[in-house]
C-alpha cells in the first residue's frame, strides 16, 4: 500500500444522460454502485484517510453508501468542470507530498493492476504528471491526446476544436491522471474557465504543466474497454454483465458448479465453498456466503444470508438477512423475510414463511405455516397451517416454542404465548394462553353433529 498516495474521486455530477434522478454514480452494477467499485480499488493502494470523494448531487446519498469506507469527502456545490471539482479538494486531501491520482466515479472497470502499472510509469518517467490513454477505432466523441514521439502529451484536444488532422488522432485522453502533488496544487489554481461553457477543465493542466517546463508522460493502455465511463443504461447494463461473469467464472474456477451460468445472477461481495452447486436462474445478492457442498435450487434468491455447510435450498425460494446452519433445508417455494436463524439439521417446507424466528436444530415445518417473531426449540414439528399471531395492530409480540413440541396442523398460536417442552397442541386450536411442560392444549369448540339435518336441508330445496 503506497503511503504517500492520494487519490481524488470525482462525484458530484447527476449524470443527464442516465435520464435518472438518481446521481449517475449510485446507480448499480455487479450489485455494487459505480463509486463503490472505484472506492474498493483506491483503498488497495492507499488508507481511507488518504481518498477524498468529490461529491455534489445527492451528496448526502453518496456519503451514506460510502460511509463505512472511511474515506473523506469534499464538497462540490456547483459543478462547473473537472478542474474546479479538484481544486474544492485543497485542504481535505491529506497533504501536498507525494503523488496524487484523479478517477471518476463513474468508471467501475479500471483495475488495480492497471492503477499499480500508473504508479509505477509515473515514479519511473519523472513527469510531472502522467495520463492514461488508450486508441480507439473510433475516438469521436473524445478529447484527442496528442503525443510526441517521446511518450510525452504535448495537449489534449476536445472534439469541437480539433482541426481535422487531430481528429484523425486515435488516441484518447481517459481523464485518468497521476500528478506530483505539490506541482499539482501549484498550477491547478491556473486553470481558466472555458470561454463557451463557463467550466473549468483539468485538461488544461497538460499545456500549462508543459509551459512551464515540465513533461507530462502518456501511459498507453492496450484495453479501451476497462476505460469505460458510464453515461447511458445501455453501458450500465454491459458492465453489469461484465462484473456478473467475471464474478461466475471465478467461482467455477474455485471449485463452485454453476450450472447455465448465463442465467445466475451472483453480486460481486458473494462468497461460495467448494463443490456446492447453483441451478440454474438463481440469484446471489448482496453480502452472501455459501458453505462447501450446498445446493442452490433453481429461481431461488437469496440476499445478504449465510448458509452453512450442506444447506439444500430447494428451487423458487426467497431468503433474506438470514441465516442457515450446517445440514438445514429450505424450500421448496419458501420465504425468509429478514431476521432468521434457521439452525443445524432443520427442515422448512413448501409455502412456509419466517419473519425474525429461530428454528431451532431438526425442528420441523413442512408445509404452509407462518411463523413470525418467534422462538422455536430443538426437534419441534409445527403442524401444515400453523400461524403465529404475532401483531395486534399496534405491537408486535413473541411465540415462545419449546424443544419437542407437536403442534398439529391448522393451530392458531395467539402472541405473547409460550408452549413449553414436549407440550402438544391439538389439531386446529386457537391457543391463546400458555400450555405447561408435557401438557395437551386443546383449544377448539366440540364437534356436534345433528342428525338428519343434511337431509332435511336437501328435502326443502327440492321443494
Amino acid at each position: 500500500m503506497e503511503t504517500n498516495l492520494s487519490i481524488v474521486i470525482l462525484a458530484a455530477g447527476l449524470g443527464t444522460r442516465m435520464k435518472s434522478r438518481k446521481a449517475k454514480v449510485l446507480h448499480h452494477a455487479g450489485g455494487l454502485t459505480l463509486v463503490e467499485h472505484v472506492v474498493n480499488s483506491a483503498l488497495e493502494l492507499t488508507p481511507p484517510d488518504r481518498v477524498v470523494v468529490v461529491v455534489g448531487h445527492q451528496a448526502d446519498e453518496v456519503k451514506a453508501t460510502l460511509g463505512a469506507t472511511g474515506v473523506r469527502f469534499a464538497l462540490q456545490a456547483e459543478q462547473r468542470g473537472t478542474g474546479d471539482a479538484l481544486s474544492v479538494c485543497r485542504g481535505v486531501t491529506p497533504d501536498g507530498d507525494g503523488m496524487l491520482i484523479v478517477l471518476y466515479g463513474d468508471c467501475p472497470l479500471l483495475s488495480v493492476d492497471t492503477l499499480t502499472t500508473l504508479i509505477r510509469h509515473h515514479r519511473n518517467s519523472g513527469a510531472a504528471a502522467t495520463v492514461i490513454t488508450t486508441m480507439l477505432d473510433d475516438p469521436t466523441g473524445y478529447g484527442r491526446a496528442i503525443v510526441n514521439d517521446s511518450g510525452c502529451v504535448e495537449a489534449i484536444v476536445e472534439q469541437k476544436v480539433a482541426t481535422a488532422d487531430q481528429q484523425a488522432v486515435r488516441q484518447i485522453n481517459s481523464g485518468i491522471y497521476c500528478f506530483e502533488a505539490a506541482l499539482l496544487w501549484k498550477y491547478l489554481a491556473e486553470i481558466e474557465p472555458n470561454p463557451v461553457s463557463k467550466e473549468y477543465y483539468l485538461t488544461d493542466i497538460v499545456e500549462i504543466l508543459n509551459g512551464v517546463g515540465y513533461k507530462v508522460s502518456a501511459l498507453l493502455h492496450a484495453d479501451s474497454s476497462e476505460l469505460m465511463g458510464i453515461n447511458t443504461r445501455i453501458e450500465l447494463a454491459l458492465v453489469d454483465r461484465i462484473f456478473r461473469d467475471r464474478k461466475v467464472r471465478q467461482l467455477m474456477l474455485d471449485g463452485v458448479t454453476i450450472e447455465k451460468p448465463e442465467t445466475v445472477i451472483v453480486d460481486i461481495p458473494v462468497e461460495a465453498g467448494m463443490d456446492s452447486v447453483v441451478e440454474p436462474f438463481a440469484q446471489l445478492l448482496g453480502n452472501t456466503t455459501i458453505g462447501e457442498n450446498c445446493l442452490i435450487g433453481s429461481g431461488s434468491i437469496i440476499r445478504n444470508s449465510q448458509l452453512g455447510n450442506g444447506v439444500k435450498i430447494a428451487p423458487y425460494t426467497v431468503i433474506a438477512d438470514s441465516r442457515i446452519d450446517a445440514g438445514a433445508d429450505v424450500g421448496p417455494f419458501a420465504r425468509l423475510r429478514p431476521g432468521n436463524h434457521v439452525m443445524a439439521g432443520a427442515h422448512i417446507g413448501n409455502f412456509v414463511e419466517l419473519k425474525k424466528t429461530v428454528l431451532g436444530p431438526k425442528s420441523k415445518a413442512g408445509h404452509l405455516a407462518y411463523l413470525g417473531d418467534s422462538v422455536i426449540g430443538a426437534g419441534a414439528n409445527i403442524g401444515a397451517g400453523t400461524i403465529t399471531c404475532n401483531y395486534d395492530g399496534v405491537h408486535k409480540h413473541q411465540t415462545k416454542i419449546g424443544n419437542s413440541v407437536f403442534v398439529g396442523s391448522n393451530s392458531t398460536l395467539v402472541a405473547p404465548v409460550e408452549l413449553s417442552d414436549r407440550s402438544y397442541i391439538a389439531a386446529g386450536s386457537v391457543v391463546t394462553a400458555s400450555v405447561p411442560e408435557g401438557s395437551l392444549a386443546l383449544g377448539r369448540s366440540r364437534q356436534v353433529n345433528k342428525e338428519g339435518w343434511a337431509k332435511r336441508r336437501l328435502a326443502l330445496k327440492k321443494s
